[in-house]
């Protein structure tokens, strides 16, 4: 059989509905975005900002064309306020998300309400029980998209040009002790792991679970570099397949002048899309 031309969606392809041309386009390797922070194209960021870390329902919207067909399912375990599930909603897939907030679930029906869409299964619950939780065993997900709190980061106290404007206060996403956003760096990896591995018996075989990370700056103890390390905790999971990353360059943060005058200390503006496929025996 030959190739479908770039305008048409292969027959063979089991994956997505892009063509050729829209599949290339999608391997690109950094995601440098400006997504409006009001107004209409916004999708409700004054109410999703109350958030520590909301993701952008326009970038997770292009993550979930690549990973799922039209009426795919796609599983959030940390859903936030909801990017993911707005994504889904825009792209007609269905989506369950689960987090231990309630407030967050209100603020996600709050968005919902706004932009005049119907409101995904949204689940009050702990990531660490997920195949207790019956809505989420009701059909395999083609697809696991989340964005994890990544190890205190939100939960330590700012510092450099932040603390100076006043704005040096913690930000955790949650007080709770069970938030893997409230744990340390090593007791998050081995939450974040055994997670993943609950998570998997709810993937279909070839699915994929695509998950967002932040590196922290590092210390003279430990290179800090999150994303590497929650792959090679991760890449060890039975039948779970790494295939690399994407970077998404997000343009709206500002720059702070850390380290100023003495030392190099990095802006991070982006954030790490990790991918990872299952693929049991």
């Amino acid at each position: 059989m030959t190739e479908a031309p770039e305008g048409d969606v292969d027959p063979r392809n089991r994956l997505n509905e892009l063509t050729g041309r829209e599949w290339v386009y999608a391997l690109r390797s950094v995601i440098s975005t400006a997504y409006p922070t009001s107004g209409p194209e916004s999708y409700a960021h004054d109410l999703r900002r109350k958030h520590p870390s909301p993701k952008p329902p326009q970038l997770l919207a292009e993550l979930v064309r690549f990973f799922t067909r039209r009426d795919g399912r796609v599983l959030d375990p940390f859903a936030g306020v909801g990017g993911t599930l707005l994504a889904c909603s825009l792209e007609g897939r269905h989506a369950v998300g689960v987090d231990l907030e309630p407030q967050y679930g209100a603020i996600y029906q709050a968005v919902c309400e706004r932009l005049g869409l119907a409101p995904q299964p949204y689940l009050i619950g702990d990531a660490r029980h997920l195949t207790s939780i019956p809505e989420v065993q009701a059909k395999p997900f083609d697809l696991i998209l989340t964005d994890p709190p990544y190890a205190a980061m939100q939960a330590r106290a700012k510092t450099g040009e932040r603390k100076k404007r006043g704005q040096g206060a913690a930000t955790p996403f949650t007080h709770s002790p069970d938030d893997l956003g409230n744990l340390a760096y090593n007791d998050f990896l081995d939450a974040l792991h055994a997670i993943v591995a609950e998570a998997l018996t709810l993937l279909k075989p070839r699915g994929h679970l695509v998950l967002f990370t932040k590196d922290l700056q590092p210390t003279a103890e430990h290179h800090n570099m999150l994303h590497a390390d929650i792959v090679a905790r991760l890449r060890h999971l039975p039948a779970l397949e790494y295939r690399g990353y994407r970077i998404w360059h997000d343009q709206s943060m500002n720059l702070y002048p850390f380290g100023y005058p003495f030392a190099f200390v990095a802006n991070q503006q982006h954030q790490f899309i990790l991918i990872f496929r299952y693929l049991p025996a």
